[in-house]
């Protein structure tokens, strides 16, 4: 099983992807191809995926939903987030913009409801340096 994170729609044979599958006799090219088309819809964001390799070197991949800070830096409209987020903050979410991320990231978090999800969010916002507002 290989773990990348790769742009959505821009997988290359390059670096982190060729590295990554070269070396368990995956066919590159085939899984880029694959990559692209699953992912064009989400251009510009980062897709982490699970690669799972086959004695054939055949494979499967899931793709996951987008980290959240990609998502809040989004919506924050910000490049980076804050070296010190307690007293350097960088932007701003609203409570709906946490709501939305927490609905999209619902199925790989932990949490058994969506006001948890909106809590765990809300968290790497304010990690992030990010004020969040109602």
């Amino acid at each position: 099983m290989v773990k990348l994170q790769i742009a959505a729609g821009k997988a290359t044979p390059a670096p982190p992807v060729g590295t990554a599958l070269g070396p368990q006799g995956v066919n590159i090219m085939d899984f880029c191809k694959n990559f692209n088309a699953r992912t064009a819809k989400d251009e510009g964001l980062i897709i982490p995926v699970v690669v799972t390799v086959y004695a054939d070197r055949s494979y499967t991949f899931i793709t996951k939903t987008p980290p959240a800070t990609v998502l809040l830096k989004k919506a924050a409209g910000i490049e980076k987030g804050s070296g010190q987020p307690n007293s350097n903050k960088v932007g701003k979410v609203t409570r709906k913009q946490l709501e939305e991320i927490a609905k999209i990231k619902l199925p790989d978090l932990n949490a058994e409801s969506l006001e948890a999800a909106v809590k765990t969010v809300a968290g790497t916002a304010r990690s992030m340096g990010l004020d969040v507002i109602q």
